[in-house]
């Protein structure tokens, strides 16, 4: 599996004679290249509180991913969604940088977690107050896990891993057994969520 990048292209670009620099050009303005190899990705909710427990804050979760993969930002292959951590693998697209796209991702489900808890569950909020110049209040471990995926082999045995998770757990036999998880997906090919990619397609 080789990564593309525009830097890539402009080594190339120097490297070669004026018919082939052409060449080249017309290739990096009219072929979209992803930019990035897929990526296994893990947060961990602040401390490990089981902070996504209730359904209503893993569907918060699932809006996410579902506005990113709709806003063309990234592709979601697999994902698994546990009480105090997610994992997932996802890609980013063109025009996308990594960062941003994590930034905002976390950003935004902590922001509606908080907003549900402030109104709903006070007293189990004061438990992600954080000393910090920059929050009043943390649900997220800082320095989530990225790992690059840049083997075939690879990819399956995080994919494997990811759908085994809540079988680990104990909480399920099976790993399509466990709702808000990919593996239904890869066991029947059905996506229920709408956003999800086949690491085949």
């Amino acid at each position: 599996m080789f990564k593309f990048n525009a830097f890539t292209y402009i080594i190339l670009l120097h490297q070669q004679h004026e018919p082939c620099r052409n060449s080249i050009l017309v290739l990096l303005l009219m072929t979209s290249i992803i930019t990035e190899y897929p990526q296994f990705f893990t947060a961990t909710n602040l401390e490990w509180k089981k902070l996504l427990q209730p359904d209503k804050y893993k569907d918060i979760v699932i809006e996410s991913m579902r506005f990113l993969v709709r806003n063309k930002r990234v592709k979601i292959f697999s994902f698994v969604i546990m009480e105090n951590h997610i994992h997932l693998i996802w890609q980013t697209l063109p025009d996308n940088d990594p960062e941003a796209v994590q930034r905002d991702f976390l950003k935004y489900t902590a922001q509606r977690i908080q907003k549900d808890l402030q109104r709903n569950y006070p007293q189990v909020l004061s438990h992600f107050k954080v000393e910090a110049k920059d929050r009043e209040y943390q649900f997220w471990e800082r320095n989530a896990l990225r790992v690059e995926l840049r083997t075939h082999a690879v990819f399956m045995q995080k994919l494997e891993y990811i759908h085994w998770n809540p079988v680990k757990a104990a909480i399920c036999k099976l790993p399509e057994g466990y709702k808000y998880s990919s593996a239904l997906f890869y066991e029947t090919g059905i996506d229920n969520w709408g956003f999800l990619t086949h690491y085949r397609d």
